[in-house]
C-alpha cells in the first residue's frame, strides 16, 4: 500500500530554485503563454526531466486552496432565461461561479464571460461544454483560460 503524501507550507524564498521554475513553467502552460513543455522549460531555464520529475508535486498554495479557475466564453441569443439555464448547468455539475460579465447584446446575441472554480466538477470539462451547448439559445461555448 502506498504511503499517504505529507504536505508542508514553505515560504517560496526558502525553496530550491528548480521548484519555483517548475511552478512558473506550469503557469506558462496553463495560461497558454506557451503551448509545449519544451517551450515552457526553455523559457524558465530548466530541463524537461526536472519539469516532469516535479510537475505533479509542486503547486502554488492558492491553487491547492481554491482549486482550478477556468474562464469560459459563451455566445448566447438575447432571450430571457438562456444565461440562467447555463448557470444552472454549471451548478448541477459542481462548478462554482466566481464572476459573470455580459456584454450589451448586439444583433440579438450577447457575449458572456464566466469565471468558475472547477475542482468540484462531476463531469469532464469537455462534457460541461457539451451540456452548455445543448441549452437552447447557446450559440458557442469555449474555454478561454484555465
Amino acid at each position: 500500500m502506498g504511503k499517504t503524501p505529507a504536505y508542508f507550507i514553505v515560504e517560496a524564498g526558502a525553496l530550491p530554485e528548480v521548484f519555483l521554475k517548475v511552478a512558473e513553467a506550469k503557469r506558462l502552460l496553463e495560461t497558454g503563454e506557451v503551448d509545449t513543455v519544451n517551450l515552457a522549460t526553455r523559457r524558465v531555464g530548466i530541463s524537461r526531466s526536472a519539469f516532469y520529475k516535479y510537475k505533479d508535486t509542486v503547486r502554488p498554495f492558492n491553487d491547492m486552496l481554491h482549486g482550478r479557475i477556468v474562464t469560459f466564453q459563451i455566445l448566447l441569443k438575447d432571450e430571457p432565461g438562456v444565461l440562467s439555464s447555463v448557470l444552472n448547468i454549471f451548478a448541477q455539475q459542481g462548478g462554482n461561479i466566481l464572476t459573470i460579465n455580459q456584454g450589451i447584446p448586439v444583433s440579438g446575441c450577447a457575449a458572456v464571460t464566466i469565471g468558475a472554480e472547477t475542482s468540484g466538477l462531476t463531469v469532464s470539462m469537455e462534457e460541461l461544454l457539451q451540456l452548455a451547448l445543448q441549452v437552447e439559445g447557446v450559440l458557442r461555448c469555449e474555454i478561454l483560460a484555465g
